[in-house]
Order: structure tokens, then sequence, then C-alpha cells
């Protein structure tokens, strides 16, 4: 058999399980590769080393492997991907987060990639979207045309752009139905983006829970105003933090706003409107990552009040950050 005849295994581990433009992205994969065998894997930002390491390509096969909206940070994946690469996989790399463009660009990731795409001009799923497009030698079909508008939804939101209506319904369709979900859903979505009743229903339930969340970070709100007068608000959310982020940035000037979210146990790092700090440097410090106005990490064990907690971790780091 040969290389050309043999079934192509196309391996994507990308950003989930909430994330439009993490599910878009595996999607736009999808919709170009029609007759490949589609392996997509939704993590979250720190569980990519290991989804990393432990990818498998049969070398009876053809395999692409595919990494998108998410970055990996130790050797170990390096060399795994090396391995890969070097047993005949082609890698392909897309992202968009600052703290993945400066290791890049630093050279502390060392793997032969088939193509690479690492750049903050546009979110993940519309830098896939458009490589895919770019090389297209007319193989690529009216089912991957067609599905240009959730790219640019995705791309609208994830960015908080927010010029596109029904982006912002679309990205929380999809948090509520969860990656696998979504993805089934989105692999048949037609141009017009006409939900399915599974989609429709899930925006439906988004209404309560996102009221939910916001009583419950109103509750166990904490406010810490640092000497420089920017104010560090944390508090406890179940899902949907950046809609919580948002409604309170409209009203606190000069803000950072550092939400547990229970629901997926990682923090979510928002900033208003006014604010200038880069919050993928605070994140970095932890050992997450993301955009200046948008970034995420874990933190340590802060004890049983975590507002508290978080403020007392956060507020020097972000008093050096700002500096």
């Amino acid at each position: 058999m040969t290389l050309e005849k043999r079934p192509l295994f196309v391996h994507i581990i990308t950003h989930g399980p909430h994330c439009l433009d993490g599910v878009a992205a595996a999607v736009a994969i999808a919709r170009a590769r029609p007759q490949a065998e589609i392996l997509p894997w939704f993590v979250h930002n720190h569980e990519v080393n290991d989804a990393v390491r432990e990818l498998r390509c049969g070398s009876d096969v053809a395999n692409e492997v595919w990494i998108t909206d998410v970055s990996w940070t130790d050797r170990q994946a390096d060399r795994h991907l090396r391995g890969l690469a070097e047993r005949g996989a082609r890698v392909f790399w897309v992202d968009h987060h600052r703290t993945a463009i400066e290791r890049f660009e630093a050279g502390e990731v060392d793997v032969p990639f088939a193509a690479s795409v690492v750049s903050e001009r546009y979110a993940a799923s519309r830098l896939v979207y458009e490589y895919l497009g770019e090389r297209d030698d007319g193989a690529l079909i009216k089912r991957f045309r067609d599905f240009w508008p959730v790219v640019e939804r995705a791309d609208d939101t994830d960015r908080w752009i927010h010029a596109i209506e029904g982006s912002h319904d679309l990205a929380l369709t999809v948090r509520a139905m969860g990656s696998t979900a979504a993805y089934d859903d989105l692999l048949s979505i037609d141009r017009a983006v006409t939900y399915t009743p599974r989609m429709r229903a899930a925006l439906e339930r988004v209404g309560g829970e996102l009221q939910r969340s916001r009583d419950a970070a109103e509750r166990q709100r904490f406010s810490l105003r640092l000497p420089s007068g920017l104010v560090l608000v944390t508090s406890v959310c179940h899902g949907y933090p950046s809609e919580v982020a948002d409604a309170w940035g409209r009203v606190t000037p000069n803000a950072v706003f550092a939400l547990y979210d229970a629901k997926f146990r990682a923090v979510s790092l928002r900033r208003s409107p006014d604010c200038a700090v880069d919050l993928s440097r605070l994140a970095r410090r932890f050992g997450g990552g993301g955009h200046p106005a948008a970034a995420g990490c874990e933190l340590p064990w802060v004890g049983t009040n975590i507002p508290r907690g978080m403020a007392d971790l956060l507020g020097p780091a972000l008093a050096h950050v700002a500096d």
C-alpha cells in the first residue's frame, strides 16, 4: 500500500470542553478532511502536556497531528512530537495566545512542524480556517466553505470584539453543551448557522445557569485596592466567568477580576475595559497563560476562603506585573 492510498487519521488536540474557538478549530479541520478518520481531544490548558505525551499514531496509516488553541510546556512533550514526526506524522500547531507566541519566538519549541501558525492576528479557529483555505488545491468542498460563518463568530467572541450578531450566544451555547456534543452538531451545521434542537435547548438553559453563577459570585465577591489604585476583585462562580467579569467591568473601573470557576476548577482572569494590565503575564507567573485581556491559570491551595486566599496570592504578583 502506497503512502497516498493509506487511510488518513487526523489527531486533534484542542481547547475545551467549553471553548467555541477550540471546538470550531477542530470542526474546521474535520470538514476539510472529509475522507479521514478524525480523533478530536478536547483539553483544559493544564491537560495539554499529558495529552501530547499520550498521542499514539499507527504505522500502517497516514497521520496528521493538529494542536490548536493550546500549547504544551515540557520538553518530554517536545521529544514525543519529534518522534512522531520522525516516524512520518505531519505535525501542525496553531495558537494565538501571547504566552505561546513568546515561547515560540524565543526558540523554546523544538518540533519539526509540517506547518505552524502562531499569531495574535486572529483566534485559533480563524487561523486554522485561513491556513487550510489558502492551500486549497480544489479539494476543499462546499461543506468546508459553509463553515466560515461559525469561524467568523468564534473569532469575534474569542477576541472580545462582539461585532457580529449571535456570536456571543453561539459561544454560550457551546459552553452549555460541552465540546463533544457541540463538535458533533457543528460538523453538519449549515451556512446560516441554523441551530439544531440540541443547540436550541442548550441556549435556553444558559439564562438560568448564568444568573445563578452571577448570584453566587456576587455573594462571595472580595475587593482589594492596591497602592497603585488598581482594584483586584476575586470571587467564586459556577461557570460563565467571562460573563460575570464583563458585567462587573462595566461598573468597576481600573480593575482586574479573578474568578475561580468551581465548575471547571480553574481561575479566569479578566480586566475592566479601561485597565491596561497584561493578564497573560500575571497568569504565566502561576503556570498559566492567555491574552492581555483574558487569561487563566490554576492556583495552589488558597484556604477555605477562596476569594480572600486568591487576593492574598494574586495581589503581590499583580502589583509586580502592573509596575
